[in-house]
């Protein structure tokens, strides 16, 4: 199984509130109610638009989250009001298409920041009492002033799953898929379930079979809303595909030199085919891949 990556943390410092600093601060911001992210010409930590305050940049942000330090700068998440103008230089641009053109560190923190914008526009209110909520002191929180009751900024679990059967891959495209992509068995979890109950019921509602010996391989942040994708690995143990014919249009074991249309490198399902492909095929194996614009 790869080795784990990185961590953010090497490079991010999280946290509340912003201390005085001699250094611009890093805007991650967003066109409001899209995911398209302002950024620079060029490529890596200089596309993110630096700026003292936010106005320097054109327009007022209709929300601005501080997000901590990136090497000692402030970070901050802001929304760009509906039909703001990008200042020249710049543009909008879907942050899924940005996978290749910003590192690693640089993509999950712009999800991060994703992220606290669409928490912080969707839980305005108390969900008990209808009271406007407010900014904890000490927490990435929300609290409401007249009940007391907290609101934590939204994860949902989803597995993904890479299925094995005798050095064959199986992979399902779904009906909602563009360019005839193929990618693997996933869903979110459910309340009461394990991650690998979820992959056994996933598996067996999806395309009715059933699975062996599961093992971990690594874990996304999907910020499209907010999603967090936990990546397995699964041995086939028996039954006969047979795809629900609602989610999942067609599914069929592929070996690694006989690979369809898969997913960008933006996704983990991308990471676990091309961990498989490199497993199990030949180094001559070139996978297939679509547009990231496309993937849905």
């Amino acid at each position: 199984m790869p080795q784990s990556r990185p961590s953010i943390y090497d490079r991010y410092i999280p946290a509340l509130s912003a201390e005085p600093s001699d250094l611009p601060a890093y805007r991650f911001v967003f066109l409001a109610g899209t995911a398209n992210l302002l950024l620079n010409e060029g490529s890596g930590l200089e596309a993110i638009p630096s700026a003292a305050d936010a106005a320097e940049l054109g327009f007022e942000p209709s929300r601005s989250l501080y997000l901590g330090t990136l090497g000692g700068a402030p970070c901050y998440a802001a929304e760009a009001p509906e039909g703001a103008v990008p200042p020249d230089g710049t543009a909008f641009l879907p942050l899924r298409s940005l996978y290749e053109v910003l590192d690693e560190d640089l993509f999950h923190l712009a999800g991060r920041a994703l992220q606290m914008l669409n928490w912080d526009a969707t839980h305005r209110f108390c969900g008990r009492c209808g009271t406007t909520l407010t900014l904890a002191d000490r927490d990435r929180a929300k609290v409401c002033p007249n009940c007391g009751l907290s609101q934590y900024p939204r994860l949902s679990p989803a597995v993904i799953t890479a299925i094995l059967k005798d050095g064959k891959i199986l992979l399902a495209h779904a009906a909602h898929f563009q360019n005839d992509m193929y990618g693997l068995i996933a869903g979110f979890a459910e309340p009461g379930e394990t991650l690998e109950d979820c992959v056994r019921r996933e598996t067996m509602e999806e395309v009715g079979i059933e699975l062996g010996e599961i093992r971990y391989f690594g874990s996304q942040q999907w910020p499209f809303p907010n999603s967090l994708m936990i990546g397995f690995v699964a041995e086939y143990a028996g039954g006969e595909i047979a795809v629900d014919g609602e989610e999942i249009a067609h599914a069929a074991w592929f070996g690694p030199d006989e690979l369809p249309n898969i997913p960008p490198k933006v996704s983990i399902a991308r990471k676990i085919i091309d961990w498989y492909a490199e497993e199990y095929g030949s180094p001559t194996d070139t996978p297939k891949t679509v547009d990231p614009d496309t993937f849905i």
